[in-house]
C-alpha cells in the first residue's frame, strides 16, 4: 500500500506544505530536504503518478485580492486593467492564471489554507487595502510572492506600486499654479496605505509654494462616487467652510464631490476647481471632464507577473521596490 503525502510528512516530522513543495518540485524547501522527501517517498511506495501531470505545464499563478474596506471593487476599471496586465504577463511565459478573493472579515486562516497546500508556482497579492498587520498571515506562505499596489518596509518580497507621492505632487502643484489659491484636500475616510503617500505629495506641493499646510481645508469622504457625494452634500448643507480648489485622493472621490457641488449650485471650475487621481475612463466624459493623474495600470500588472515568474526561476533572489511613474492629464475641471 502506497504512502500518502500527509503520512510522509508525519514520518519525516515535516510540515505538509514542505512535503508538497518537495514532491511538486516547487521552491521553498532546501535541496537537502527535497532529496530526503523524494528518497523516502520512493522507499515507501508513494504514487508519483498523482503529480506527474504537473511536469507537463509551466505552472499556475494565483492572483489574490485582499478586501477590507470595500475600496477594491471587482468591476472597477482600475482593477480590471491590473487584471488584464497580469493575464498578459502570464500568457507571455505560458503560465496559467487564477483569481482568489480573500476577505478580512472572514476566517483568514481557513481562506489561506487552500493556498498553503496548493500547487501554485507563485502569488501576486493585491494589497491596496492592506496595513502591515493584514499582511503578516500571508508572510507564512512559503511560495514566491509579489505585492502589488502597496509597499511595506522590512519585508523580503518584491513590491510594485504607483509613485503616489510624485502623482499627488504633480496634481497639487498644477492646481496651485492654475488657481493661485490654497488648495483643500478631499481625503479618503478609509485608511489606505497608498493615500498616505498621496497626502505627503499634496503637502509637499503646498510647502513648495510657500503656503502653510495647516491652512488647507480637509474633508474626509468615503472613497466611492455615491459615498463621496453623500458625504460632501452633507458638509455643504451644514455650511462647512469650502476651499476654492481641491486635490482628491482618487477619481471616485473627486467625481462624487463634483456632483455634490453641482447639486448645491456651484460651478466647476469657476467656483471650485478639482483634480483627481487614477485617470479612470469616466473622467474623460463627465461634465466637466476631470483633470487627473494617469496611472499605467496594465503595465503595473504585467510587471508584477513578469517579476514573479523571474523570481520563481531565479537561483538567487534580492527583493526590489518598483515605483511606476505617473503623468498629469489636463482637462476642464481646473
Amino acid at each position: 500500500m502506497s504512502i500518502s503525502a500527509k503520512e510522509l510528512a508525519k514520518l519525516l516530522n515535516l510540515s505538509e506544505a514542505a512535503v508538497s513543495m518537495a514532491l511538486n518540485n516547487k521552491p521553498g524547501v532546501s535541496t537537502k530536504t527535497r532529496q530526503l522527501v523524494l528518497e523516502m517517498a520512493e522507499k515507501h511506495g508513494y504514487d508519483f503518478t498523482r503529480i506527474s501531470w504537473k511536469n507537463n505545464v509551466t505552472g499556475s499563478i494565483l492572483f489574490v485580492i485582499f478586501r477590507k474596506h470595500g475600496a477594491v471593487v471587482k468591476d472597477s476599471p482600475f482593477f480590471s486593467e491590473l487584471f488584464e496586465g497580469i493575464e498578459n504577463g502570464c500568457k507571455k511565459s505560458n503560465y496559467k492564471y487564477t483569481i482568489s478573493y480573500i476577505n478580512e472579515s472572514e476566517d483568514l486562516e481557513s481562506q489561506l489554507e487552500h493556498i498553503i497546500y496548493s500547487d501554485y508556482a507563485g502569488i501576486i497579492l493585491l494589497g491596496t487595502e492592506m496595513q502591515m498587520e493584514d499582511l503578516k498571515p500571508f508572510l507564512k506562505i512559503n511560495i514566491p510572492m509579489v505585492l502589488l499596489d502597496v509597499y511595506f518596509d522590512l519585508i523580503k518580497h518584491d513590491c510594485i506600486l504607483i509613485n503616489n507621492m510624485q502623482g499627488a505632487f504633480l496634481a497639487t502643484d498644477y492646481l496651485i499654479s492654475r488657481t493661485n489659491c490654497q488648495p483643500g484636500y478631499l481625503h479618503s475616510a478609509y485608511s489606505i496605505h497608498n493615500f498616505e503617500s498621496r497626502s505627503d505629495g499634496f503637502y509637499k506641493a503646498i510647502r513648495k509654494h510657500g503656503m502653510s499646510t495647516s491652512k488647507s481645508i480637509v474633508h474626509k469622504l468615503t472613497p466611492s462616487i455615491d459615498g463621496a457625494y453623500a458625504d460632501m452634500l452633507e458638509l455643504l448643507k451644514q455650511k462647512e467652510e469650502i476651499a476654492p480648489c481641491y486635490f482628491a485622493d482618487n477619481d471616485l472621490i473627486a467625481i462624487g464631490a463634483m456632483k455634490a457641488f453641482q447639486k448645491m449650485g456651484y460651478k466647476i471650475p469657476e467656483d471650485v476647481a478639482i483634480v483627481g487621481f487614477d485617470n479612470l475612463p469616466m473622467t474623460s466624459y463627465i461634465e466637466p471632464s476631470l483633470t487627473t493623474i494617469h496611472v499605467p495600470k496594465q503595465y503595473m500588472g504585467e510587471m508584477a507577473a513578469s517579476r514573479l515568474i523571474e523570481i520563481i526561476h531565479a537561483k538567487n533572489f534580492v527583493p526590489i521596490k518598483l515605483e511606476v511613474s505617473t503623468s498629469l492629464i489636463k482637462r476642464r475641471s481646473i
